[in-house]
């Protein structure tokens, strides 16, 4: 990967030259993964659609997360992340859904999930595919270490999605 190039940059090509199609899920992120990607000019050809869904019900509404998945985990899962990607996947008949969920702060940390928790799913044709993060920044620099982790995801799938 040339480092000069931003990797929504790369991203975008990849997916234009496998021939995939990409929907998008964010929450905690709200937006910021969407519009890195479609600053690229020509995103049109891969960008399918994006649900910046905040609230449960918009993540059942929009998303078809289920209600019992959001009560049993919380939406800062890796459990609810997974019903994200797989569910802008469906909607939207992409090839792939990247989703992500967490917790950006200052505020909004519990036990067992504390400030900078984060989950990232990316739907594939074969499973869904979920890492883990703790990130230790303020609210904006959570927000753009969750948007470069999902590109990272989604770079490291398009090429060599037999190591993930």
């Amino acid at each position: 990967m040339n480092t000069q190039e931003p990797l929504e940059v790369v991203v975008g090509r990849l997916l234009i030259a496998q021939k995939k199609t990409l929907a998008l899920a964010e929450s905690c992120t709200g937006g910021l993964i969407t519009h890195r990607l479609t600053n690229v000019p020509g995103s049109s050809a891969y960008v399918i659609a994006s649900v910046i869904a905040y609230a449960y019900e918009a993540k059942v509404a929009a998303l078809g997360v289920s209600w019992d998945t959001l009560n049993k985990f919380g939406a800062v899962s890796q459990e609810t992340v997974a019903e994200m990607a797989r569910g802008a996947c469906e909607k939207f008949s992409a090839t792939l859904g990247l989703a992500v969920t967490g917790i950006a702060g200052p505020g909004g940390g519990m036990p067992g999930k504390p400030v900078g928790l984060t989950y990232i799913g990316l739907a594939t044709p074969e499973r869904v595919i979920v890492e883990k993060h703790l990130w230790q920044g303020n609210r904006l620099q959570n927000k753009e270490s969750s948007a470069q982790a999902a590109l990272d995801l989604l770079y490291r799938y398009l090429t060599q999605h037999s190591i993930l």
